[in-house]
């Protein structure tokens, strides 16, 4: 992800890249870790492990994209059909952010806990003053409310005055007018409302190990303007995107093998009709049994087989098939 490669550049002396020749002499997004020097996980081992007798499979973070050993990731990894992506715990203590996530969306980890202590730590975000805004606005509107429905029962009375009448009628205009404003508040809080800011307002557990995501979960991350601000502050805006994920990697690779091991020939049969395939498979054939035949003259008697003579025989063969298809007629029925 984000990755060039270093032709060219200071790393190698007297080489310049042909493909971009203007290259610079680092390349900054470059980064560098263990797994360039086959080094995996946190134990910092290879992979295969000549001295490691413990069976244990290796799973990928989907942020620094480091290869872990699943006894070395904190918590005991669900079943592999279970979860879709995972996080270690270096990148949730950078992508802080996922641990408010995690307690809706995450897969639960095989570890088993005894209380709220060995659980983690129990976070509750305090209200920033755009949420007190909100809630202040918010009572104040419901403060108008009640007041609005008791002026329409006292409206809804029965009266025996037109003075009344007429009062009436003008607590009717303005209750009426008096929606606009409201509903325009309302819409406004609707726009900017953060899927991040609601979660952090409830309890969550921030744990030191890794988390376990399924495959729906990226499309459940806020969007809002702050949101993608902070993604790009922590260089994770990759998260947001659905092709970015391992699965579709995976996809990705196998449409790519069905493409290079297709056939160009069975490709061309296939857009045919019944008789078109039947004439190219006996061209074919034909031309496979002739040519044959031709070249095995040329082995029989120990020459080589010239240019020109393959010319000779393709010209041979196209005037033997135009003999054959002036003399036959086709005719459907």
């Amino acid at each position: 992800r984000n990755f060039r490669c270093d032709c060219g550049n200071s790393k190698f002396k007297n080489l310049q890249c042909k493909l971009l020749p203007e290259k610079g002499k680092v390349n900054s997004g470059n980064k560098y870790n263990d797994n360039f020097y086959g080094l995996y996980c946190t134990c910092k081992r290879p992979y295969p492990d000549p001295e490691d007798e413990i069976p244990d499979e290796m799973i990928q973070c989907i942020v620094c994209e480091d290869w872990f050993h699943g006894r070395h990731l904190g918590a005991v990894p669900p079943e592999s059909g279970d979860f879709h992506e995972m996080v270690c715990q270096a990148c949730m203590n950078h992508c802080h952010f996922l641990w408010a996530y995690a307690s809706q969306l995450a897969v639960p980890a095989l570890t088993k806990v005894n209380s709220l202590e060995d659980e983690g730590i129990m976070l509750k975000a305090e209200e920033s003053e755009e949420q007190k805004k909100e809630i202040k606005k918010e009572s104040g509107v419901e403060h108008q409310e009640m007041k609005e429905e008791k002026q329409t029962e006292q409206f809804n009375e029965p009266s025996t005055s037109s003075g009344s009448d007429f009062l009436n009628i003008y607590g009717y205009c303005s209750k009426f007018l008096q929606t606009f404003p409201v509903e325009t508040a309302k819409t406004t809080s609707e726009s900017s409302f953060c899927k991040l800011k609601e979660l952090q307002s409830k309890q969550f557990f921030k744990k030191d190990t890794a988390t376990f995501w399924p495959s729906n979960w990226r499309s459940k991350l806020c969007t809002c303007e702050d949101c993608l601000k902070m993604y790009s502050e922590l260089e994770v805006q990759f998260l947001t995107d659905e092709c970015d994920t391992v699965l579709a990697y995976e996809n990705k690779g196998t449409s790519d093998q069905e493409t290079e091991r297709r056939d160009p020939l069975m490709d061309t049969l296939n857009s045919m009709n019944r008789v078109q395939q039947v004439e190219l498979i006996c061209e074919y054939n034909d031309l496979k049994t002739e040519l044959t035949d031709y070249l095995r003259r040329f082995a029989d008697e120990g020459t080589v087989v010239k240019r020109e003579d393959i010319q000779h025989f393709f010209e041979e063969f196209q005037s033997r098939k135009r003999r054959r298809t002036n003399r036959m007629q086709y005719y459907c029925s």
